[in-house]
C-alpha cells in the first residue's frame, strides 16, 4: 500500500515558473485546481517524467522515481503510472478488448497486479468489448481511456481534465463511474480541474494551485469554506458536509441525515434511497443560506440549524459572506452563508453571535 506521493518540482518555461512541494495521500482523489495557466498539468507531467527539464523530487512509497540532486531519473516507461488525458487516445483500429490488451501487455508480468478486465465493471463496459471506439460515445471512450489506464496496473492514476472535451450529458453519464474510484481503488489518483463541480463530486483531498505555486493543500471540506481561498469566494462559493444516512420517510419522500453538527432532511426525489448507515457528501450553496436571531415558526424551510457566527468578510457588492460554525465537537462543521450588508446590519451579524442557519437547498454530490 503507498503511504504517500511526493512531488517537490521547479520548471522554469518563458513567463512562467512552476515552483511547487506537495504531499500527498495515499490513495483517493486529489484533485489540483485551479485557473488554466496555474500549473496543473504541468505537475501531472512531471509525476509522469515527461519534464526532464524540471528539477526535484519524485517519490512513491518511499521509492524514488527522480531526484535530480542525486541525477536519478527514471524513465516515464518505467514509471508505474496510468495518464489519462482530455482526448481519450484510444487506437481507433483495434477493438474496446484489444485496447485494454494493449496496456496489459506493456506492463512486465512481475508488475502486474491486476488481470487485464481489472476496470470492465469498475467502469461498466463489460458490454464494449467488441465495439471499436469510433462506434463509442464521448463518455464510454473515456471510460475506456480510465480501464485501459488500470489495465497497466499503476501505483498512481493521473488524470488530466477527463471531462473537458464532451458535453454537458456525457459528463453525467461518466461522473458516478468517476466517483467509484473513490471508493474501490487502493491508488492515489491525481486529478487536474477547474470545474467546482468536478472537485465537490470526486475530491477526498485538494491542492489550489494559481500562478505555478500552491497557496494551499488538504482535505476538501476544510478548504471549501476558507474565506482567505478562492473556492469560498463568487456565486459557487459552497460548504461540503459528510453525513450518514439514518432514517428514511415514505410518506414524505424525506431522508434523514446526520453529521456532527446536526440533522438534514432531503428530498429522495434527488437521490435513490440509500441504506442506514450509508456515508454521504452534501453541498449547500451560500446563497442558499438566509440567517435569523429566532428560530422561525411558520416556516417551508425544513432544514434551520442552531449555529455561531465565525467570521464576515465583504463578498461582492452590497453583500457579506458569513462563515457560520455548526455544533461544538472536535470536528466542527462550517457552513457558509451569503447575506446583504443591510441584512448584516439589522440583525448585528458578528464573530460570536447566535443565528439560526434557514437551508433552502441541500445537493447530494456522493
Amino acid at each position: 500500500m503507498i503511504n504517500e506521493l511526493q512531488l517537490t518540482a521547479r520548471l522554469q518555461r518563458a513567463g512562467f515558473l512552476l515552483d511547487v512541494d506537495l504531499t500527498l495521500p495515499a490513495r483517493g482523489v486529489s484533485v489540483l485546481f485551479g485557473p488554466s495557466g496555474s500549473g496543473k498539468t504541468s505537475c501531472l507531467r512531471v509525476l509522469a517524467g515527461l519534464e526532464p527539464q524540471a528539477q526535484g523530487v519524485v517519490r512513491v512509497d518511499g521509492e524514488v522515481w527522480q531526484d535530480t540532486a542525486r541525477r536519478v531519473m527514471r524513465p516515464v516507461h518505467q514509471r508505474a503510472l496510468g495518464y489519462v488525458f482530455q482526448e481519450a487516445s484510444l487506437f481507433d483500429h483495434l477493438s474496446v478488448r484489444d485496447n485494454l490488451m494493449f496496456g496489459f501487455k506493456r506492463t512486465p508480468p512481475a508488475q502486474r497486479r491486476h488481470a487485464w478486465d481489472h476496470g470492465l465493471e469498475l467502469l461498466g463496459i463489460a458490454h464494449l468489448l467488441q465495439r471499436r471506439p469510433q462506434e463509442l460515445s464521448g463518455g464510454e471512450r473515456q471510460r475506456v481511456a480510465i480501464a485501459r489506464a488500470l489495465a497497466t496496473s499503476p501505483r498512481v492514476l493521473l488524470m488530466d481534465e477527463p471531462l473537458a472535451s464532451i458535453d454537458a450529458a456525457r459528463k453525467n453519464e461518466i461522473l458516478p463511474w468517476l466517483e467509484q474510484l473513490h471508493a474501490q481503488l487502493d491508488i492515489p489518483v491525481v486529478y487536474v480541474t477547474h470545474s467546482n463541480d468536478e472537485l465537490a463530486r470526486l475530491a477526498d483531498h485538494v491542492v489550489l494551485l494559481d500562478n505555478g505555486r500552491a497557496l494551499c493543500s488538504g482535505p476538501v471540506p476544510e478548504l471549501m469554506t476558507r474565506i482567505d481561498l478562492p473556492l469560498a469566494r463568487g456565486d459557487s462559493a459552497a460548504a461540503l458536509i459528510e453525513a450518514r444516512v439514518v432514517s428514511h420517510s415514505t410518506a414524505d419522500s424525506l431522508s434523514e441525515l446526520v453529521f456532527e453538527g446536526g440533522r438534514l432532511l432531503l428530498p429522495q426525489a434527488s437521490h435513490a434511497a440509500l441504506p442506514q448507515g450509508t456515508a454521504v457528501r452534501v453541498r449547500i450553496q451560500a446563497r442558499d443560506v438566509s440567517l435569523s436571531l429566532q428560530a422561525p415558526e411558520h416556516s417551508s424551510v425544513l432544514n434551520v440549524l442552531r449555529a455561531t457566527v465565525v467570521d464576515v468578510v465583504d463578498d461582492t457588492p452590497g453583500q457579506v459572506l458569513v462563515v457560520l460554525q455548526l455544533g461544538t465537537g472536535f470536528h466542527p462543521v462550517r457552513l457558509l452563508s451569503r447575506i446583504s450588508q443591510l441584512s448584516a446590519r439589522r440583525l448585528g451579524i458578528a464573530p460570536g453571535r447566535a443565528v439560526f442557519a434557514q437551508i433552502k437547498g441541500v445537493a447530494m454530490v456522493r
